[in-house]
């Protein structure tokens, strides 16, 4: 395992006191519930979903070696370590247009000057030695030795073996100096970047090849339920097709992942034990859908708490998605995500996402703040979140309507999902709401 998991136990020793009966038979968890606690939060196991993502963004990064890919393998990956230009850019003096290169103490006197051509140089070709007069040259061509500028070929009249221009040209004009964008040596993307096509452009640029990325995060999915059957499948009464399962293999497809077990589990106490042992044995991570509940069918919990598993967010105060759940067992992190498929992409999308940021030493995609388009109201208590849209003529937050957990087809047209606050009844026209857009693919 990549991260130190004393270090997280540290940090999170306060928040435990007060849900340290997460993993007590039903019982016993709602007479502590009904009774209070001493920390001061009133009772509750549920976490805001503020402070939920903030004791993720506190997670330690992995450490330890990456691995050295080549740019090819690169996209999506993490830097592990500062990315550093191995040359200059430009990596020598060069024509930024086409037309002729000339040495300003051959423009002697009131122009118009006519200066002779002694020479042609295109892109590949060598530096020419210093001249006088001019020398034709292209876009992207070295610089003769001492050339002080490029005077567009737009702005020449060309008859044989000479040229004519009225213009005298300004010290350096045209010319791109070596170094001018990036010097050698110079630090060109931080250690944590997100190695997008545009930064991988700009590592072959400086003279790099390969980039030392982030281990891969290896993560076993483990969704249960009696009554789920895969996708496809004809269902008898009672029965429901598999939507976690596609849904997390889809959002699992990405370059810093290594998706390494996909079960589905029985509802049995003892299946859970088993199929959740064997995930942390191969993974970093385990997420798990259902079995989140406090029903007699319903053992995710106790099947952590028979591994010996520890507890960091037991709940959160989101609608929907509140037993989500986050803690470790085994040697692994475990991402807890309820069953009902709305919920848990709002879960994974919200929480589970920072998380394999954090995992990978990258950064999670901030919030964005802007403003509401129409009134809206919902149910206070819970902050509520609703897949979204911006309106294209004034870039506002559009919401769908109220979210059902085990409803998908409103996820289709959104391009994002918006939160609305729980400690609110109301919110008026161009009222600030948080709001995340989805990442290329979801």
């Amino acid at each position: 395992m990549l991260l130190v998991m004393g270090q997280v136990a540290v940090r999170i020793s306060a928040l435990m006191r007060c849900r340290k009966n997460i993993f007590e038979p039903e019982g016993a968890m709602k007479d502590d519930r009904q009774a209070g606690c001493d920390c001061g939060c009133g009772g509750s196991n549920a976490l805001s979903l503020e402070e939920a993502r903030s004791m993720i963004e506190s997670l330690p990064l992995q450490q330890g070696s990456g691995e050295h890919v080549p740019l090819s393998k690169a996209h999506g990956r993490v830097l592990a370590v500062p990315l550093r230009a191995a040359q200059s850019v430009p990596a020598f003096d060069n024509a930024a247009m086409d037309g002729y290169a000339l040495w300003l103490d051959s423009c002697v006197g009131e122009g118009p000057w006519r200066l002779s051509l002694s020479g042609r140089i295109a892109a590949g070709d060598l530096p020419a030695a210093p001249q006088t007069g001019a020398v034709r040259i292209f876009t992207g061509a070295p610089l003769p030795q001492g050339a002080d500028a490029v005077v567009m070929q737009e702005h020449v009249r060309h008859t044989a073996g000479w040229i004519e221009f009225s213009r005298r040209p300004e010290a350096g004009e045209n010319i791109r100096r070596k170094g001018e964008e990036i010097e050698a040596g110079e630090t060109v993307l931080p250690a944590g970047s997100r190695l997008t096509s545009r930064a991988l452009a700009v590592a072959a640029s400086v003279g790099q090849g390969s980039v030392e990325v982030t281990a891969k995060v290896r993560v076993a999915v483990v969704t249960s339920g009696n009554e789920v059957r895969p996708a496809g499948t004809v269902l008898s009464s009672g029965q429901v097709s598999d939507v976690n399962g596609p849904l997390l293999a889809a959002l699992l497809l990405r370059p810093d992942v290594e998706l390494v077990s996909h079960v589905h589990v029985k509802d049995t106490l003892a299946a859970h034990v088993d199929a959740l042992s064997e995930a942390a044995g191969r993974a970093d991570l385990v997420i798990t859908t259902g079995g989140l509940s406090v029903g007699e069918e319903d053992h995710m919990r106790h099947a952590i708490a028979a591994l010996g598993g520890e507890i960091m967010i037991p709940a959160v105060n989101l609608k929907p998605g509140k037993p989500v759940s986050l803690g470790s067992f085994g040697g692994a992190f475990w991402l807890g995500l309820p069953g009902n498929p709305m919920a848990a992409f709002v879960t994974y999308t919200l929480l589970g996402l920072p998380l394999l940021d954090r995992l990978t030493g990258g950064q999670a995609a901030p919030m964005k703040r802007i403003p509401l388009s129409g009134r809206l109201t919902h149910s206070a208590g819970r902050t509520e979140a609703r897949p979204a849209s911006l309106d294209p003529d004034t870039g506002h937050v559009m919401f769908g309507g109220p979210v059902q957990s085990a409803r998908m087809s409103p996820l289709v047209g959104a391009e994002g999902l918006a939160l609305i606050p729980g400690d609110v009844a109301a919110l008026d026209e161009g009222d600030l709401v948080d709001y995340l857009p989805f990442s290329d693919g979801v």
